[in-house]
C-alpha cells in the first residue's frame, strides 16, 4: 500500500528533475552570464550605496569581496569623485601615510574623492571580459566554436601570471610604492624613456601597470570563454559527450 501511494510522487519528482535538467541544458549560457554579470556588478554597487549613505550595505559588499581581491585603493576605480583612480600618495594623504597593504585596503573613499569599487581594476577587467566574450564571441558561434587547445589556453593566461606574479614579488621585496613594478625603471631603459614619466611610474589610469592589468584581464576572459564554454556546451550535447575534440561535430550557426 505504501509503495503504491508513493509511486506517483516519485514519478512526479523524476519528471520535475528531468524537466529542470532539460531547461538548464538549453539555457546554461544565459545562467552563467547572469551569474557572472551579477558578480561583476555587485562591486560597483558598493560605492553607490556609500554615496547614498547606505554605509552598512556598502560595507557588506566590501567585506564580501575582500576575500577575492587585495582591494588596494591605488589599483582600484573610484566613482562619484574628481578622478577615476588615485595615486598612492593621494591615498596616503587622504587616509594614512602607510605602505601597509592591510591598512591601505581599508580606505574605501570619501565624499571628496568618491568611493572605491569593491575590487581592483584587474578583477573588473577579468570578469567583465567573461561576459563580454560570452556575448560577442561564444553567443553568435555557440553551435560551431571548437574548444581552444590547452596550449593556447595556457598561453593566453601566461601574461596575467607574469604581470600579477611580478607585482606580487615587487610588493614582497620592497614597500608598496617603492618596488621595481612601481618605478618600472627596467621599462624606462628598455624603451629609452620614450614615454612620459606618468606612463612608467605608479598605477594610475593610463600608466603601463594599468594597461597591463587591463590587457591581461581581457586575455584571461577570452581564454576562459573560448576554452571552457565549448566544453560546457559539449557536456550538454549527448552526441559529443564521449567523443574527442577532433571527432566532435559542430552544427552551423543556423542550427542545420
Amino acid at each position: 500500500m505504501t509503495t503504491t501511494s508513493t509511486q506517483p510522487a516519485i514519478e512526479d519528482t523524476a519528471v520535475s528533475v528531468g524537466g529542470l535538467s532539460a531547461w538548464i541544458s538549453r539555457h546554461w549560457l544565459l545562467l552563467i552570464l547572469l551569474v557572472v554579470l551579477l558578480w561583476v556588478g555587485l562591486p560597483w554597487l558598493a560605492p553607490v550605496f556609500m554615496a547614498l549613505g547606505w554605509t552598512k550595505a556598502g560595507e557588506a559588499i566590501y567585506l564580501l569581496y575582500s576575500a577575492q581581491c587585495h582591494q588596494l585603493p591605488q589599483r582600484s576605480f573610484f566613482i562619484f569623485g574628481s578622478k577615476p583612480m588615485y595615486s598612492l600618495s593621494e591615498v596616503q594623504a587622504a587616509w594614512q601615510d602607510t605602505t601597509n597593504p592591510l591598512i591601505l585596503r581599508q580606505f574605501v573613499g570619501n565624499p571628496e574623492m568618491g568611493w572605491k569599487v569593491a575590487w581592483s581594476d584587474r578583477m573588473v577587467s577579468m570578469y567583465s571580459s567573461i561576459v563580454l566574450f560570452g556575448v560577442i564571441l561564444f553567443l553568435p558561434l555557440r553551435k560551431r566554436l571548437k574548444p581552444l587547445p590547452v596550449g593556447i589556453f595556457l598561453l593566453l593566461l601566461l601574461p596575467m601570471a607574469i604581470d600579477g606574479g611580478s607585482h606580487f614579488v615587487s610588493d614582497l621585496l620592497a614597500p608598496i610604492g617603492s618596488g621595481f613594478r612601481d618605478s618600472n625603471l627596467w621599462l624606462v631603459n628598455l624603451t629609452n624613456n620614450a614615454f612620459p614619466a606618468t606612463f612608467y611610474a605608479g598605477d594610475a589610469l593610463g600608466s603601463f601597470n594599468s594597461w597591463m592589468r587591463l590587457i591581461t584581464g581581457i586575455l584571461f576572459g577570452l581564454a576562459i570563454v573560448w576554452f571552457l564554454f565549448p566544453h560546457i556546451r559539449d557536456g550538454f550535447t549527448p552526441d559529443n559527450k564521449h567523443k574527442t575534440p577532433d571527432e566532435r561535430t559542430y552544427p552551423s550557426a543556423s542550427g542545420r
